[in-house]
């Protein structure tokens, strides 16, 4: 069996669901694969995402909302990288995704590359656009 890696990703504020659908209809060819939730008897809150697999063109992810409180969040050291094939798409994804976030570093050009940001999204998700 061939050995599988998945970014799984640890929601705190039970919006799990809510960042997944937001994923998936933001980036192309993307779709929610699984869902499933903590019940009356779980151990988190009913209703909240236990496990959500989901798909961003191609690359598979998993998350969930954690009933634990953990000390630690996302932080910008671990991004996504996305390499934007037209400069509407870098500039559609650069405003949907900083909306309501955080600008690290916007939309220019650094040097190593035509056109580049990083952002990071309302849900505290660091994202790299890149112009190829």
């Amino acid at each position: 069996m061939k050995q599988q890696i998945t970014s799984f990703l640890t929601f705190q504020k039970s919006n799990a669901e809510q960042a997944m659908n937001f994923y998936v209809d933001i980036f192309n060819n993307s779709k929610v694969i699984e869902v499933q939730r903590y019940g009356n008897d779980g151990a988190g809150k009913e209703g909240t995402l236990m496990r959500g697999v989901f798909e961003l063109n191609g690359k598979q992810f998993i998350c969930s909302d954690s009933f634990i409180q953990h000390k630690w969040d996302f932080t910008p050291a671990v991004s996504n990288w996305v390499e934007c094939e037209t400069k509407e798409e870098l500039n559609r994804l650069y405003k949907t995704l900083s909306e309501s976030g955080d600008v690290k570093m916007p939309l220019d050009n650094y040097g190593f590359s035509k056109l580049f940001a990083f952002v990071e999204d309302k849900f505290g998700l660091s994202w790299q656009l890149n112009l190829e």
